[in-house]
């Protein structure tokens, strides 16, 4: 529904990662991954805000529902973070194998000598 049924040029393509539905069932949180930029997510979420009286119309048809809760949405950057952290330690695998192999390298040329 994301890419394809909603028309507002806002919606940068995204998908759901989440869903909390709050206890009693009366609100639900729904986490968005957004490929782009912090301004795309921005105004993805914007766009979303706006459509969810569509989307919990839509929802309710094709569950066959009576109750659709109340639609909060979240930009989800999780995978954004877990993408720097990796980056951030394969420079520290990095950084400690060049000191290793600096440490060893003193240590056989004098060995040599």
């Amino acid at each position: 529904m994301l890419e394809g049924e909603l028309s507002d040029p806002r919606i940068a393509p995204s998908y759901v990662t989440d869903v909390v539905l709050a206890p009693g069932g009366k609100s639900a949180r729904i986490y968005v991954a957004v490929h782009g930029s912090e301004q795309e997510e921005e105004s993805t979420l914007a766009g979303l805000m706006t459509a969810r009286a569509y989307i919990r119309s839509q929802l309710r048809d094709r569950m066959g529902v009576r109750h659709v809760p109340d639609l909060t949405f979240a930009i989800d950057r999780s995978q954004k973070m877990t993408g720097r952290m990796e980056e951030l330690l394969g420079r520290m695998r990095k950084r400690d194998k060049r000191r290793s192999m600096e440490e060893t390298q003193p240590a056989e040329a004098t060995n040599q000598s």
